[in-house]
């Protein structure tokens, strides 16, 4: 099984007073948008973080097959968020998926590509972290199996989970995308403007 913890704590601070991930995109929330596309995925328990204006975020997705976890330490950034997410999957889960909330292009067959990979992969690897990769640029998310759950709690950097990527390149696949949906992510006003004409143009 995999569980996806999706990370919708942060503060937005680079888009000012406004929480990006209530902006608008193609008629719904720009977070609503990644949710739905996780949820709909072969992912089998969907956990988003919560802090920063979590009520707000409570009824945004209150119709959705997920649960919450709230970070109390949310302006810490981050890797906080990844930590609090992390602790509370299942126990039957064999690989966890990173999200980021603010990625509201990625779709449901992005996300199952990744999940394939892994599954195929996961046969002959102890150690198995997933990578999306779209001309040679890395990007989000990231799918690691569940023995690398303790480093990712143990990990005191706050760059989230590229510190354990870069701890075990040897266990990194990198996968490659058909579009760079998964390097897309919304933390400036320029960043929404573009994701929002991407969904005119669709």
């Amino acid at each position: 099984m995999i569980s996806a913890v999706i990370l919708a704590a942060g503060e937005s601070r680079r888009m000012g007073k406004q929480n990006k991930l209530l902006l608008p995109v193609g008629g719904e929330a720009l977070l609503v948008k990644l949710v739905k596309s996780v949820c709909a995925s072969d992912v089998g328990q969907v956990l988003v973080v919560i802090g920063h204006e979590a009520e707000k975020i409570r009824r945004k997705l209150k119709e959705l097959p997920l649960s919450f976890v709230y970070n109390p330490n949310f302006s810490e950034g981050m890797t906080t968020s990844i930590k609090s997410g992390v602790k509370e999957v299942s126990r039957d889960c064999d690989g966890l998926l990173i999200c980021l909330a603010d990625m509201p292009l990625i779709n449901t067959s992005d996300i199952n590509k990744l999940i394939h990979a892994y599954v195929q992969n996961r046969i002959k690897e102890k150690r198995l972290i997933v990578v999306p990769v779209f001309q040679g640029q890395r990007g989000n998310p990231v799918l690691f199996s569940s023995e690398f759950r303790n480093d990712i709690l143990e990990h005191k950097k706050g760059s989230g989970c590229r510190g354990v990527i870069m701890n075990y390149p040897e266990s990194v696949k990198e996968i490659e995308m058909d579009n760079d949906n998964m390097l897309l992510d919304v933390d400036t006003l320029e960043d929404y403007q573009n994701v929002s004409e991407a969904f005119v143009t669709e």
